[in-house]
């Protein structure tokens, strides 16, 4: 009788997340008793995704108790990674209404990360999310309100903001920032992304435009690694580690390791609040399904200050960031004398709170949330559409929408396929 209340229960749920009805699935941290976390206790959590990223991160960030995966060879592969007793999903719903979950890891295509965070943070669950945030605009938005309606936290993964090396620039941002906040190189600033300052735009993650029909292997749920994004036959380039070349699960340089270069330039010049008025591109025309190559992306904000995507790697001398009184290089190298003893004079930048086991424990906000992680995924996002359409565009930062233009405005928010929302 127990077991016929657990099964007509598990199907009320599930119906729930599948139909939209609001629901309050009340999180393991709120009950007391066994499930109650206490300073003690490990976090526990659920990888969604487990092919790539995920399947890297299965014993990163606290106890895993649970994976998902469409593809019945990554999960078997992944699963027996696991703990014992973890548990194996094909369905991420299934996953959600598992109460001994804290923490879901989304680690699927950029397409299903809007809709995964707001149903685990409807669901009880906090949320850490590989990058991109989201695949547009408008499922930034969503997951914001979401995190904001259930009370979740929410963390990006990427941490070039607040630990580690920036990338070939091979310092952390801690001293770039430090530079930037107490006005050694003048306003406003430029800063250019390339392979002379130590970035690869990984100009190979294109799609292909001739794809033809090929049948879905046993092993994969296909309609269901679809999921919101248009139906198109399937071809194994469209799925796994090739998915980037197309537009409907990503955006191909830009939409790999667009935020992640990103994230660390939105903090460096203070616009974690804020987003540019206008993106100029140079690009040819993009074909309607699979991403090409870019040459440039300007970015400029209303203050001066420009972020330049430098696809071609063209400025072979270009410094990393530079305003009016100075430049910096890769390393720490500048033409600003004795660069190290006059950043010492100054104040460090306030201190970030990066430790996501407390987070979690004690509802605080982390360094890299929904909040500031929207828009630096806005900043790639804008990119990718000023690519798709090969124009320039006029962005209003306060309405988060393209000024005077339809056909931009149309992909800030996508539809998504029936019957997935967000």
């Amino acid at each position: 009788m127990n077991e016929q209340r657990h099964i007509e229960r598990r199907t009320f749920l599930k119906a729930g997340l599948l139909s939209g009805i609001s629901l309050t699935i009340i999180p393991r941290r709120l009950l007391g008793g066994p499930g109650f976390i206490a300073p003690s206790d490990e976090i526990t959590k659920g990888v969604v995704g487990v092919g790539s990223m995920g399947f890297a991160h299965l014993s990163y960030i606290g106890r895993t108790l649970a994976v998902c995966d469409v593809d019945s060879v990554h999960l078997t592969n992944a699963h027996s990674r696991c703990p014992s007793g973890a548990k194996a999903y094909h369905d991420y719903r299934e996953l959600l209404l598992d109460s001994g979950i804290d923490v879901v890891h989304i680690a699927t295509p950029p397409h299903w990360h809007g809709i995964m965070a707001v149903d685990a943070a409807k669901a009880g669950k906090d949320v850490w999310c590989e990058c991109p945030m989201t695949r547009t605009v408008g499922e930034g938005i969503r997951v914001k309100e979401a995190m904001a309606r259930y009370g979740a936290i929410f963390r990006l993964n990427t941490a070039c903001r607040y630990e580690g090396l920036l990338y070939g620039m091979n310092i952390p941002v801690k001293p770039i920032k430090k530079l930037v906040e107490n006005g050694l190189l003048g306003w406003p600033l430029k800063v250019t992304i390339n392979a002379a300052t130590g970035f690869d735009w990984k100009s190979y993650w294109v799609g292909k435009t001739n794809l033809k029909t090929e049948p879905v292997p046993e092993n994969l749920n296909y309609d269901l690694w679809l999921g919101p994004a248009p139906y198109k036959p399937y071809n194994s380039h469209r799925v796994h580690n090739t998915f980037r070349g197309y537009w409907d699960y990503s955006g191909g340089g830009i939409g790999e390791v667009g935020q992640q270069y990103l994230d660390p330039v939105q903090y460096i010049l203070g616009k974690d609040e804020d987003s540019p008025v206008r993106i100029d591109v140079d690009a040819p025309q993009q074909h309607w399904d699979a991403c090409g190559s870019w040459k440039r992306v300007e970015m400029t904000y209303d203050d001066g200050c420009k972020i330049i995507l430098d696809g071609e790697n063209k400025d072979t001398s270009a410094a990393y960031i530079e305003g009016p009184n100075g430049k910096l290089f890769p390393g720490l190298r500048s033409n600003i004398p004795q660069l190290d003893r006059v950043l010492a004079a100054f104040p460090d930048p306030e201190s970030q709170f990066t430790d996501f086991h407390q987070a979690v424990r004690n509802r605080r906000l982390f360094a890299l949330n929904e909040r500031n992680g929207f828009r630096s995924c806005t900043l790639a996002n804008l990119a990718i559409i000023a690519v798709r359409l090969g124009r320039s565009l006029d962005f209003d930062p306060l309405k988060l929408e393209f000024v005077n233009d339809e056909a931009a405005n149309h992909l800030l928010s996508q539809p998504m396929r029936a019957p997935w929302t967000i």
